[in-house]
């Protein structure tokens, strides 16, 4: 099969999707980012339910600035709902830019990442 940036960014996120879980005490950041714009939810895997979220979608940008708001305004969401600690789902994108700069500005903020569902058990 030839190579496909999008077909890989699928398969990664399915290996991905193997360690990550989330539950009521520890739910899971999924971090989604479009062109135009990027959404972080908060979800209970366990209860199939979106316990908090945001996007950028008044923003309608989609850059490094705007993600690191986007992240200071999930950790403002996610305290807002009870929730201290997550475990990221970066949803199969790699790990620089956007998405680093969400991660990272929430955790500026005070929300704690936990590692994979093998360390919560």
């Amino acid at each position: 099969m030839s190579f496909n940036r999008k077909v890989q960014r699928q398969k990664r996120h399915l290996r991905l999707r193997q360690h990550v879980a989330g539950t009521a005490a520890r739910p899971r950041m999924s971090i989604c980012v479009t062109n135009k714009n990027m959404y972080v939810q908060f979800i209970d895997d366990d209860a199939g339910k979106t316990l908090a979220s945001a996007s950028t979608l008044k923003e309608k940008k989609a850059n490094i600035e705007v993600a690191k708001a986007l992240g200071q305004s999930a950790a403002a969401a996610a305290k807002a709902a009870g929730i201290a600690t997550v475990v990221v789902d970066r949803g199969g994108f790699k790990y620089t830019g956007r998405i680093a700069a969400i991660v990272e500005s929430a955790v500026e903020a005070g929300l704690a990442i936990s590692a994979k569902k093998e360390e919560a058990k």
